[in-house]
């Protein structure tokens, strides 16, 4: 009775569309599995580090 649900930190409720070649795309995502990450945890990591690396003081939270 009254659970309370814990809130998940750095929860991922947005979308990003980009527009890419289909070879770009295979290429990006075969290199991914190669090194046994996913796409779209390169491309969170690298929007990080690139907003990190301009905003001095500003922290993304990880995730």
């Amino acid at each position: 009775m009254g659970e309370k649900k814990k809130k998940t930190v750095g929860k991922k409720d947005a979308q990003l569309i980009i527009r890419i070649s289909k070879e770009e795309r295979k290429a990006f995502v075969d290199l991914c599995e190669e090194l046994d990450t996913s796409a779209a945890r390169e491309i969170r990591r690298f929007m990080r580090d690139f907003v990190a690396s301009r905003s001095p003081g500003e922290e993304l939270g990880q995730g």
